[in-house]
Order: structure tokens, then C-alpha cells, then sequence
């Protein structure tokens, strides 16, 4: 017998459909059949349902061989266990805080040197820069004993070292397309921490032999709140932590050599600290600046000597040669000086410009010293004709004998018979000068006797200071040249 209220144990409506019909008034009969047909449709309602048709295969779950490692970063149940213990401890303070200095290895990696400003006297580098450390505090447990590494959000909330550039006028760490940095946390509390920057810091250049110089750049690292009581910087492996691409390469500077320093650094107002010092030593490459500088200063200075082989009377040519090299000259001088800082002392290429230029100039007032002689001679010959009006004639008649069929032993005698018969005493001068016109072309040996040779020395000294000219200036200009390549090359 099916007891009342008991005959339909299905849930959901067909549930509440019972619970309204009466039981107890149907016939048994009736009450049998709707037993069971309660009873078929809990067993129903108990089976699982069978999936929808959506067009794809199901793929076989995969056996124990490829089950994958246990991801220790999903949630369990209940509350999740950290993997460090951030939240446990301030990390305000830095390590072992009371105790002796914390000692922090560092190693550097550049990656490349971009670009150094005489102007501004400072240089580019981008690099890598890795901080050592232990803090006891991050130490973990682990059976695989391997390392962890994170990015750049757990560094916000754990103690690192304040290290920064001394010096640097403007540095940035790179962000592309996150920021570019790196932490990785050991099981037993040591931290490498790593970051790529591109710092831009001054350079105390000395600029005495340029563009023949050698130039010892450095980059300094230091601790700004801790001394070194507290913080304890030095290289990790010495020497060899400081590490360069074999890539790197500058247009003006040959790199020879990258070395590692340190010292301690004192304040008067807070104490002494630990820096660190990244140096490398440029050597100026020479052949630009002999195309650009001193080719040009040399040809300037060669092309005045051309107007030692011009006539003397072109002034037009010779005046216009020396103006246009001096102002050459001026143009080379500022245009090197334009790219250069201005600094207090001589360099060695304003040497070489400066001499340059001397000896340009010097090349303009030898045509002038010339000019001016040739000048004065001019004056002197034309006082003497107006003077002596007959020696113009006696000169005019001595041209004529010599163009003609007079031989040399008759010019020499018609001298001898002008000399004691037609010139009296009071025309002494002009005998001389007429004796110096005769001689003059007929014997080589007879060049003129006392006094009455000073028209004709003048006009040789005219002559010979260009053909001495022709020989002092450019003995004397390689003669500075060898000084100034042995000195400063």
C-alpha cells in the first residue's frame, strides 16, 4: 500500500502536480499507475543530459602522459598562500637595517654609444645595469631550487638600492613596449635586478690638441641616501663587469679601451659614499679634419706663393691673388671655430690656421714691399731726367749704337772719347750715368763703378725679393710643418 502523500516523490512541478490531486479518493487501481508513471519520471529527471550538435568533434581528453605541470599561481580553495611574503614586512628599510653595510655587486653591459658633443661637452650611452643583492626577506621555498623572475610592478613594493648617475644631465629607462625591467628573486633571498637606460652625461674634454686628441670619458654610479655605512657598492666580477658589444663604433672617435674604477666620495654635509666609475678612452680619427681643415689651410697657403712668379707691374693680379687667400684663410678659421666650444686656451688646429694665415698675409705685404720699392726706384730715375736732360739723349743715342753695326770695342771707345773730350768737369754725374748705360750690356764685368750704380741696385734689389721669396717661404712653412706634426701627432 502506497501511503498517503507518499506516492509521488518526483520534484520540481511534477511534484506539485500531485500534492493537488487527491490520492485518497482514487480508486487503487489508478493510484497504482500513477506510482509508477511518478517513478519513471524521477528515474528520467536523475539521468544526465546529452550534449547539442554544434558541428565539432570532441577531442579525447588527454592521458597522464601529457599532464601538464601544476600551476602553483591558480586559486585554491580557502585562502591563497603567497609565493613571497611581500605583504609580512617593510620594506622601507633596507636589508638586515642596524647591521653592517649591505653589500651590492654591480655589472654593466653598454650596448651602444650614440653620440659625443664637443659643443656640449657630454655623451649618450645606452646599457645595461644590473644591482646583486640579498634580502632575506624575499627567501622562499622551493624543491626545485630555482629562481623566480618578475617584472617591473613587484619592484615598486620590495626595497632596491637608490643608485644614480653622478653627473648625467638627463637619463630615461625604456618603456617599449613595457618598461624594461627585469627581477629575478632566488630561493635563498638573493635579487638580480636589471634595467636598460640611455643616460646623457658631461664629459671634461681637453681640447689643447685637437683635432689630434685623445679624449677618457666617465660614467659614474653612486648611492644617494646611503653612505657607506649603510650601502656597500663595488663590481660584481672586477674588470670583467663591465662588458661591451663588439658592434659599437663612432664616426669622429676610434674606442680603445673600456676599464672599470672605484673610490670613495666625500660630503662634507652627510658623509662618505661608494662610486663607481665606467671609463673609456676615444682616440680622434685625423682624416676627416686633414680633408676638411688642413688640405684646404695648406693649398691656400701655396696658392700665395703664386704671385712671387707674377710680374710685378700686374698689381691687378697680384692684389686680387692675396685677398682672395686671406679671406679664405678667414672663412676656414671660422668655420672651425663655429663647431667647437669656446674655451679659454689655444688648440693645436688654431696653430696651424693662425701660421697659415700668417703666411698668407706675409705674401701680401711682400708684394707690397715690392711695389713700394718699384715705386721709389721710378721716382728716382724720373728726378735724374728731369736733372740731366742730356743723359736721356745720350742714353736714346747709346740705345741706337748698340741696336746698330757698333761692335763692343767701338761702344767701349766712343765711352772712353765721351769720358775726355766732350764732358767737362761740372757733368761728372751725367758722365757717370752715360758710362753705366754703355757698360752696362757690353761687358758683364763692367757693371757700373761708385755712386752712379744706385738706379741700377735698386731695380735688382726689386727683383731679388721675390726670388728670395720664392725660396724662404715655402723652406720656412715645411719647416713649421715638421715642428707641429712631431709636437702634437
Amino acid at each position: 500500500m502506497v501511503k498517503p502523500g507518499g506516492i509521488c516523490p518526483a520534484a520540481g512541478y511534477w511534484k506539485a502536480a500531485c500534492s493537488i490531486i487527491d490520492i485518497h479518493k482514487m480508486p487503487y487501481f489508478t493510484r497504482l499507475i500513477l506510482f509508477l508513471f511518478c517513478l519513471v519520471v524521477l528515474v528520467e529527471s536523475r539521468k544526465p543530459r546529452r550534449r547539442r550538435w554544434t558541428g565539432q568533434l570532441e577531442m579525447p581528453r588527454p592521458s597522464h602522459l601529457y599532464k601538464k605541470n601544476l600551476d602553483v599561481t591558480k586559486m585554491r580553495k580557502g585562502k591563497p598562500q603567497p609565493l613571497l611574503r611581500v605583504d609580512d614586512h617593510d620594506f622601507t628599510m633596507r636589508p638586515a637595517f642596524g647591521g653592517p653595510a649591505i653589500p651590492v655587486g654591480v655589472d654593466v653591459q653598454v650596448e651602444s654609444l650614440d653620440s659625443i658633443s664637443e659643443v656640449d661637452m657630454d655623451f649618450t650611452m645606452t646599457l645595461y645595469l644590473r644591482h646583486y643583492w640579498k634580502d632575506e626577506r624575499l627567501a622562499f621555498q622551493s624543491t626545485s631550487n630555482k629562481s623566480m623572475t618578475f617584472d617591473g610592478r613587484l619592484v615598486k613594493k620590495i626595497w632596491v638600492p637608490d643608485v644614480f648617475f653622478v653627473h648625467s644631465k638627463r637619463s630615461f629607462i625604456h618603456d617599449t613596449t613595457t618598461d624594461n625591467i627585469m627581477l629575478r628573486v632566488f630561493p635563498d633571498g638573493h635579487v638580480l635586478y636589471s634595467m636598460r637606460i640611455t643616460v646623457t652625461a658631461m664629459c671634461n674634454m681637453d681640447f689643447s690638441h685637437f683635432p689630434l686628441d685623445s679624449q677618457t670619458c666617465s660614467l659614474e654610479l653612486e648611492s644617494y641616501a646611503y653612505t657607506d655605512e649603510d650601502l656597500m657598492l663595488y663590481w660584481k666580477n672586477g674588470d670583467e663587469s663591465l662588458k661591451t658589444d663588439e658592434k659599437i663604433s663612432l664616426s669622429q672617435f676610434l674606442i680603445q679601451k673600456f676599464h672599470t674604477t672605484s673610490r670613495l666620495a666625500f660630503y662634507s654635509s652627510t658623509g662618505w659614499y661608494n662610486r663607481l666609475y665606467i671609463n673609456f678612452t676615444l682616440r680622434r680619427h685625423i682624416f676627416f679634419f686633414l680633408l676638411q681643415t688642413y688640405f684646404p689651410a695648406t693649398l691656400m697657403v701655396m696658392l700665395s706663393w703664386v704671385s712671387f712668379w707674377i710680374d710685378r707691374r700686374a698689381v691687378p693680379a697680384r692684389v686680387s691673388l692675396g685677398i682672395t687667400t686671406v679671406l679664405t684663410m678667414s672663412t676656414i678659421i671660422t668655420g672651425v671655430n663655429a663647431s667647437m666650444p669656446r674655451v679659454s686656451y689655444i688648440k693645436a688646429v688654431d696653430i696651424y690656421l693662425w701660421v697659415s694665415f700668417v703666411f698668407v698675409f706675409l705674401s701680401v705685404l711682400e708684394y707690397a714691399a715690392v711695389n713700394y720699392l718699384t715705386t721709389v726706384q721710378e721716382r728716382k730715375e724720373r728726378k735724374l731726367r728731369d736733372k740731366f736732360p742730356c743723359t736721356c739723349a745720350m742714353l736714346h743715342s747709346r740705345t741706337i749704337m748698340l741696336d746698330g753695326s757698333y761692335s763692343e770695342s767701338e761702344a767701349n771707345s766712343l765711352a772712353g772719347y765721351l769720358r775726355s773730350h766732350l764732358l767737362t768737369e761740372e757733368e761728372r754725374q751725367d758722365k757717370i750715368v752715360v758710362h753705366l748705360s754703355l757698360s752696362n750690356e757690353s761687358d758683364s764685368r763692367k757693371k757700373g763703378l761708385l755712386k752712379g750704380q744706385m738706379g741700377l741696385r735698386i731695380i735688382q734689389n726689386t727683383h731679388a725679393t721675390d726670388k728670395y721669396s720664392r725660396l724662404i717661404f715655402p723652406a720656412s712653412f715645411i719647416f713649421f710643418n715638421l715642428i707641429y706634426w712631431s709636437v702634437f701627432s
